[in-house]
């Protein structure tokens, strides 16, 4: 969750829009003007530098990835979310329309954020799509996760690692100082349901400040056709509080070290040099210190006293690469800016030949802030279809 100027936001990516039957009935059902409302699904465009061109088959294949923070439905309270029609928070009114959008985007691959209901809804209801999935779990008490799905008849899972940046927290201790801890720390109350560590304890001691639930997953995929290929899919949700800008850099640090730590597994194991793809919602801006670190080692990035040290590979964000980033990817009335990014190496043979488009600030649509009926979540999907080398 996002808290600025004391407005409580949510970290996650709207969704856009239903043309099945179905969910345009519902849709009009909802509406409480004389116009129906009715969602807008989001399209893939051409990028326009010349640099950039497309691969024909014989040169080599393409294949799309989605970034959508899909809004947990345990964090939808119109408390949270006051400026939203009540109609439109209701599980039954986002859940239809989510799905429908998932599916209008046709990604061969999709990082899911927020995504709570898993067991539940998701899995089964996106598998009947032809997508196979894996999912992490946020620790603590909370509801929700991270998910990747994909096309299984395009692609094939050889391995996987989950991420969980409470890890940090004993990463920094030694085994004295950590048994200190545990000799402080209380008992909780259900052994089944053990407090968060943001409830207890002092916030300056790093063990505490740094157990903050979130998780990622990592996945290494061969392409089944035209050719093997392998490729490298992380999906995260970073930390949320802008005051807590050195946890989330922590976790940033983190992330890089796990998946270079992993890319050189994948690469030893199957003898291949796997393309490398990070997403997610990182709650950060651009130019702030997390996303001047994640793109440090990029052939665009510009020297940085905030990021002197060497990064473990070079990543470059896919909408700056591409037509620059984006003015926003959450829009409410209390926060609005881009949080959400997909990561790639420009070195390891594969490029972006489209993105997914977003709206123009005076689109109305975003009118009011979201979630609306047009968008279910408080951010916005993206997306690249990424060109893939015959030689990589």
């Amino acid at each position: 969750m996002l808290l600025k100027s004391g407005v409580v936001l949510l970290s996650r990516i709207p969704l856009i829009s239903s043309s099945s039957r179905q969910s345009k009935i519902f849709m009009k059902r909802m509406s409480t003007g004389t116009s129906t409302a009715t969602p807008v699904y989001p399209k893939f465009v051409p990028v326009e530098q010349k640099e950039i061109t497309s691969v024909s088959e014989s040169d080599g294949f393409t294949f799309r990835l989605v970034s959508y923070n899909i809004l947990a439905q345990a964090y939808v309270k119109s408390s949270v979310f006051p400026h939203s029609p009540s109609p439109c928070l209701k599980w039954k009114a986002r859940s239809p329309i989510i799905l429908d959008v998932l599916k209008s985007l046709d990604a061969d691959i999709l990082c899911l954020q927020e995504l709570d209901e898993y067991d539940k809804f998701y899995k089964e209801k996106i598998e009947q799509n032809d997508y196979s999935s894996i999912y992490i779990k946020r620790s603590g008490r909370k509801l929700d996760g991270c998910g990747i799905f994909y096309k299984h008849k395009r692609l094939e899972l050889v391995t996987e690692e989950r991420i969980d940046y409470n890890d940090l927290a004993n990463l920094i201790l030694d085994d004295s100082s950590r048994l200190e801890q545990k000799e402080k720390a209380p008992e909780p109350d259900n052994k089944e349901e053990v407090t968060s560590p943001r409830d207890h304890g002092d916030p300056n001691d790093p063990y505490v400040r740094l157990k903050r639930d979130c998780v990622g997953i990592m996945a290494a995929f061969k392409f089944k056709y035209p050719y093997q290929h392998y490729v490298i899919v992380t999906n995260t949700h970073i930390y949320w509080d802008p005051e807590w800008a050195d946890v989330k850099l922590a976790q940033a640090k983190y992330l890089l070290s796990r998946v270079a730590r992993f890319k050189k597994t994948v690469s030893e194991k199957y003898e291949c040099t796997p393309s490398v793809l990070i997403a997610g919602d990182f709650n950060s801006v651009p130019g702030d210190k997390v996303y001047q670190y994640l793109v440090s080692g990029g052939p665009m990035s510009e020297p940085s006293p905030e990021c002197s040290e060497d990064v473990p590979m070079p990543l470059c964000s896919v909408y700056a690469y591409t037509r620059g980033e984006p003015k926003f990817t959450n829009y409410t009335p209390g926060f609005t800016g881009t949080l959400d990014y997909i990561l790639f190496s420009p070195s390891e043979g594969i490029e972006p030949v489209s993105y997914l488009e977003l709206p123009d600030a005076e689109s109305p649509d975003l009118k009011g802030g979201l979630p609306n009926y047009y968008h279910p979540s408080d951010h916005l999907p993206i997306g690249a279809e990424f060109a893939v080398h015959k030689d990589s």
